[in-house]
């Protein structure tokens, strides 16, 4: 049920692994194109699955819901759970197609929550089936955009939560050919430990931000903090990069559905606030980074540390700005225009749901900045975000006459960028590197200022 993400790459991995299976989709024209093989997502692998799928005859996409069940012995649901009011995952998905499916179902079945979905859903999706003859299981995904087939057919675990051996038996069996370790478990077990596997990767995120915010502070450099972290076997190297914050299609929504479930348990966990909160207050210290050293009138970069901008009060938190009264100062960014380079919320998708890209250039746009963007995945299909900025089809039409150039998406391409070049066209030799991707060096001899995360000038040159 779905062929989004997570339901599109499970149905096609699942064929290739020799499976007949039937994915279902609402959308008559999503299914028409992927009966033609034509796949929206970007993805390595899975185009040439679904098309592999499709003529080996293990693979189908019907619109008829009640249909694709027919003669299955196990459905998956791969539903959208996007944040619904308060922050609380929202079911309607769910439980729009418990309803439409429930007397069509084979006697016997086992339906799968593949969904990310809060504790409690697969009791709550059983109660709205009302068959005793047919288990609801819980079987979580740990699939990474960009990386979603690799992690399917080469998973680290399987968690399987189950009221019925018999039936974790039958799900754990689709997944015998990859030979990967099995967790069994309780349906609810199951359901919080994919939350807790996303938090976890939110926290270590947050964590490693507010470092980089403490390196600068100390004319440190995280990127060397960070090595002598990842060693540590206790800790390892994985979600320890500075950026502009995190995002995405699951870690703010599963993060804030967790914090509901908290709430509404009377459970506390101050460590999920908090690692919320850092993460919209590091995004608005970049943003006031921006905005100090390039609102009309600034003074030019080049020997600011970042931490240390323009404007900072003695014993202010590093980043932060004063206006005078011991409050954040609100410079304007009106008559400036900047170059974004990165709008996806990671290199190697064409996924925009809560990027932190775009969260920095909302806030851009609220101090009244003009932004052009380029972004290699969206280049062609160029979304409709006008009424934030211009998408443009190359780097050198975004950053021609811009006031700075900012990376915000880790596309290794823009490595390789002729940086001479994108000299010459912006109007101050500026690169603010909030992904911490460029080469220092390399941009010092095209005659740029870097401007990195965690690290200052007299660290890298």
């Amino acid at each position: 049920m779905g062929t989004g993400y997570v339901g599109l790459t499970t149905g096609a991995c699942l064929a290739s692994l020799g499976h007949h299976v039937v994915c279902a989709d609402a959308d008559p024209h999503k299914v028409d194109r992927l009966r033609r093989g034509e796949v929206d997502i970007l993805e390595p692998r899975l185009p040439e699955l679904v098309r592999d799928g499709q003529a080996s005859g293990h693979l189908e996409f019907t619109q008829d819901t009640k249909a694709s069940v027919a003669g299955a012995e196990v459905v998956f649901f791969c539903l959208p759970t996007p944040m619904g009011v308060g922050g609380a995952a929202d079911l309607a998905a769910v439980e729009a197609v418990s309803d439409e499916i429930r007397t069509a179902l084979p006697h016997g079945c086992v339906v799968v929550n593949k969904s990310t979905v809060p504790v409690g859903t697969a009791e709550r999706v059983a109660a709205l089936l009302g068959r005793p003859d047919i288990t609801v299981v819980s079987n979580p995904e740990f699939l990474r955009e960009g990386h979603a087939v690799h992690d399917f057919l080469h998973p680290d675990r399987i968690v399987i939560g189950a009221a019925e051996q018999e039936a974790a038996r039958r799900v754990a069996g689709l997944y015998a050919p990859l030979d990967a370790p099995v967790v069994l478990t309780d349906t609810a077990s199951a359901e919080i430990a994919k939350y807790a596997a996303n938090f976890f990767l939110a926290m270590k995120l947050s964590f490693v931000n507010n470092l980089a915010t403490l390196c600068e502070h100390f004319t440190a450099d995280v990127d060397d903090v960070v090595a002598a972290l990842g060693h540590d076997p206790r800790i390892g190297p994985a979600f320890l990069k500075p950026g502009p914050g995190w995002g995405g299609s699951c870690l703010p929504k599963d993060t804030h559905a967790l914090l509901t479930v908290c709430e509404e348990s009377g459970v506390e966990f101050p460590l999920l606030r908090a690692t919320i909160d850092t993460n919209v207050e590091h995004q608005s210290r970049l943003v006031e980074r921006v905005v100090a050293e390039c609102s009309p009138g600034a003074g030019a970069p080049h020997d600011a540390r970042p931490g240390t901008l323009p404007g900072a009060q003695p014993g202010a938190r590093p980043g932060a700005l004063s206006d005078g009264s011991g409050g954040p100062a609100h410079g304007s960014l009106h008559g400036v225009t900047l170059a974004l380079l990165g709008l996806t919320f990671k290199a190697g998708t064409s996924d925009l749901r809560d990027s932190p890209a775009l969260a920095i250039a909302r806030r851009l746009r609220e101090r009244g900045a003009e932004l052009r963007a380029y972004d290699p995945a969206l280049s062609k299909t160029r979304p409709d975000l006008s009424d934030l900025l211009t998408i443009v089809d190359t780097p050198e039409k975004a950053v021609e006459g811009a006031r700075a150039c900012v990376v915000l998406t880790e596309w290794p391409q823009f490595r390789d960028l002729d940086w001479e070049a994108v000299a010459g066209l912006l109007t101050a030799p500026v690169v603010y590197d909030f992904r911490n991707l460029l080469d220092p060096d390399r941009l010092a001899r095209a005659g740029l200022s870097w401007q990195g995360i965690g690290r200052s000038l007299a660290m890298v040159s």
